[in-house]
């Protein structure tokens, strides 16, 4: 577990193109969680915490791929039919109790051991059996439909990495080397808090000139599905020294404190000040659109991160830089999600030098390709943009214009939520 740098947040460039931030991120964030054991049934979504080495081969022995007959390859007729008795029967978990003989054929299937000296079996719906013989007909190569010992893991090789955010296919596999457990980190428990007066929570009456909260709440599950544990500190009334001992409190027994809105340079945004006398703020000035300045600092050594107020410019952010710094800082390596590359049905101008996401919808082409289709409303305050979308149209800072057909990378929600 590494400790925060004071300033790992400065950042002197005055206005931050998108790839220059995400590298700024991954050169100066470490991981500030411990670790922890856990059963292998625990460990799908947690992110590891050390190198898996296999100390076993898999399989740990030659086997048969299909069911048939097993045979020494040399004792098949090259030009012609071959009959051979059947000496024996190998079931997998059950290994043929005598060494083989050459001359011998074997009935064996799927998964059982290949019996010593034997290196071919033929699957037996191309063989006859007469009796006790069976015939095998010419033309089958050496070492067909035998697995070889190590062929999936190899003794003392690394089968997971460090930072890997485990997936089911990944518990399958410590499994498939005997693991009971897996190291892995703990989980980062968050603070979060909404601000301002005229936001309210569900299920309050609302007052004229108030709003429902829906940042918290859309916050909260992006953090849930990105494995972390949230605390739901409500919402922070626009007052200095409320805000004051709240963000402190919540520093003291948490890893991360993350705000919504409050953190302009207006009158009423005290969450600026609490933040820079508790510790240091710092305005990231990024060159994309939606999205104001994400504030980036610490409580302390506490990591402190203020997102917009529009719920738009909020998820996107999100998505885009508070899940990769959280990822870091929570021990995963991989923070890149995968785009797709896809045409536009649309015509779009934008401005040169800023990154911009556009959100879309996967509809079915003329030819029957998939196409990025934009939503009709396009404001950072339109929440149920977010709905109708399936993901993300990322537009480079250098490109300024789109016609219908244009191709672009498309990011899915599933990446990044």
């Amino acid at each position: 577990m590494a400790q925060l740098s004071d300033d790992c947040f400065a950042f002197g460039e005055p206005l931050i193109k998108t790839d220059t931030a995400l590298e700024a991120l991954q050169d100066r964030l470490s991981v500030i969680v411990g670790t922890e054991i856990l059963p292998l049934r625990a460990a799908a979504g947690r992110i590891l915490a050390e190198d898996i080495v296999a100390d076993r081969a898999v399989p740990p022995h030659d086997n048969a791929a299909v069911d048939g007959y097993a045979v020494f390859f040399g004792d098949l007729e090259t030009t012609g039919e071959t009959i051979l008795p059947v000496a024996g029967r190998i079931a997998a978990g059950h290994p043929l109790e005598r060494p083989a003989q050459r001359k011998e054929a074997y009935r064996i299937f799927t998964g059982a051991p290949m019996p010593s000296g034997a290196d071919t079996v033929l699957m037996q719906e191309d063989c006859r059996l007469d009796g006790d013989r069976v015939m095998i007909p010419a033309g089958i190569r050496k070492g067909a439909n035998r697995r070889f010992a190590g062929e999936d893991i190899e003794a003392g090789s690394t089968i997971l990495s460090q930072g890997r955010s485990l997936r089911p296919q990944d518990i399958g596999l410590a499994a498939s080397i005997g693991r009971t457990d897996l190291p892995v980190y703990r989980k980062l428990r968050v603070a979060l808090f909404s601000t301002g007066d005229e936001v309210h929570d569900v299920g309050e009456d609302l007052p004229v000139g108030g709003i429902f909260d829906s940042n918290r709440y859309t916050i909260a599950a992006l953090l849930e599905n990105l494995g972390c544990i949230v605390d739901d500190l409500g919402i922070l009334e626009d007052r200095y020294e409320p805000i004051m001992v709240a963000l402190k409190n919540a520093a003291d027994d948490h890893d991360v404190v993350m705000t919504s809105a409050g953190v302009s340079t207006g009158e009423e945004d005290h969450v600026r000040a609490v933040v820079e006398a508790l510790g240091k703020l710092h305005f990231w000035r990024l060159a994309i659109r939606p999205g104001r300045p994400i504030a980036l600092g610490q409580l302390g050594r506490v990591p402190f991160i203020g997102l917009p107020g529009n719920p738009v410019a909020v998820m996107v952010t999100f998505m885009r830089f508070a899940r990769p710094a959280l990822l870091l800082l929570g021990g995963c390596r991989d923070i890149k999600p995968s785009f797709f590359r896809v045409p536009v049905d649309f015509a779009y101008k934008k401005k040169a030098d800023r990154r911009e996401w556009l959100r879309a919808k996967l509809v079915p082409g003329p030819g029957g390709e998939l196409q990025a289709r934009k939503f009709p409303r396009d404001g950072a305050g339109i929440l149920s943009s977010m709905v109708g979308a399936d993901g993300l149209v990322e537009l480079p800072e250098d490109l300024t214009r789109l016609e219908p057909g244009t191709m672009v990378d498309f990011l899915p929600f599933s990446e990044v939520s």
